[in-house]
């Protein structure tokens, strides 16, 4: 019965026609634009998005202060800290999405505020922590909103191709023409992550993309953030997951209270005594046995307050 009401939904004269004017609106919008150029790809080991000595006050709190990090071409970079450090406010100061107070960022060597909307668009894809639509667009239409930005270029030739493979590595072409609306929550991120990826930008940053996923695709995710740094893009990821970032990052970032604490390759920042201080919560960091790379693993107490099963006799 579903799949015939799909049939009838993508057949029925009335979708075709808001199918029509969608794209109609999209190739209006690209035929207005000003000529733009296309942006070559960084040599590998340059610099695709800097912070220096970045503030940041929301709301009239300094939620980033004096923060120097810099996402090189060829590398995944993981922002990991305790919820309220800062991680999402840099990730958006990395995209230029948000006003500093002091201290600049510069995207693709040029200060990010130089670079109109659609010229940043060329250059950096951002997946935020969350996606919603207002109107019915299949998962393919979504996808494919990733290819805007290189309307009116030469890119567009590229578009179906691009969609393809975006869609096929996140695993949601089975689902091509169900509404976004009507996916799962880890099924929406997937496709909003194929959306990013189609979009063929040297910068890739991504917020959380693993939050909603299950064990097989939060995998999968970062397995793709590998293979865009190894053909030649700068991936700048938030986790929470510190098994993920030493697993798959190249450099870990920590932040805490809006400062960078630190950063560098993910045995050297990934330290129990660094950890229990930043999380206020006592872990150990021990070798994971297949590959070396740090395990971080809570401290439980042996007593009552602890795992089921802990429980000392008293305490039943």
């Amino acid at each position: 019965m579903t799949e015939q009401r799909g049939a009838t939904r993508q057949s029925g004269p009335a979708e075709q026609r808001r199918t029509t004017e969608r794209r109609g609106l999209l190739g209006r919008l690209a035929a207005r634009r000003a000529p733009r150029r296309v942006p070559g790809p960084l040599p590998r080991g340059a610099v695709a998005a800097e912070a220096r000595d970045v503030a940041v006050r929301l709301g009239g709190r300094l939620v980033l202060d004096g923060v120097d990090l810099a996402a090189n071409v060829g590398e995944v970079l993981a922002l990991v800290g305790p919820n309220g450090a800062g991680k999402s406010t840099l990730f958006a100061a990395l995209a230029g999405d948000v006003d500093v107070e002091r201290g600049g960022v510069w995207v693709c060597g040029r200060p990010a505020e130089q670079w109109g909307a659609a010229e940043l668009a060329l250059r950096r894809a951002v997946l935020p922590q969350s996606s919603s639509l207002a109107f019915p667009f299949t998962v393919a239409e979504v996808v494919a909103m990733g290819r805007a930005p290189w309307a009116g270029t030469p890119a567009a030739e590229d578009d179906s191709r691009a969609v393809a493979e975006a869609m096929a590595a996140t695993e949601v072409e089975g689902f091509a023409e169900r509404p976004f609306s009507a996916l799962s929550g880890g099924e929406r991120a997937r496709v909003s992550l194929a959306r990013a990826l189609a979009q063929r930008t040297g910068l890739l940053l991504l917020d959380e993309p693993t939050a909603a996923l299950d064990l097989r695709h939060q995998e999968l995710v970062l397995r793709i953030c590998r293979r865009r740094a190894a053909a030649g893009d700068a991936v700048v990821v938030v986790l929470h997951d510190l098994g993920l970032a030493a697993a798959y990052a190249d450099r870990v970032a920590v932040l805490s209270g809006g400062r960078l604490v630190a950063d560098g390759p993910p045995a050297s920042v990934l330290r129990a005594e660094l950890l229990s201080e930043v999380y206020r919560q006592p872990v150990e960091v021990l070798p994971h046995p297949s590959g070396g790379a740090p395990l971080v693993v809570p401290v439980r107490p042996v007593g009552g307050a602890g795992p089921r099963g802990t429980e000392i006799a008293g305490d039943r």
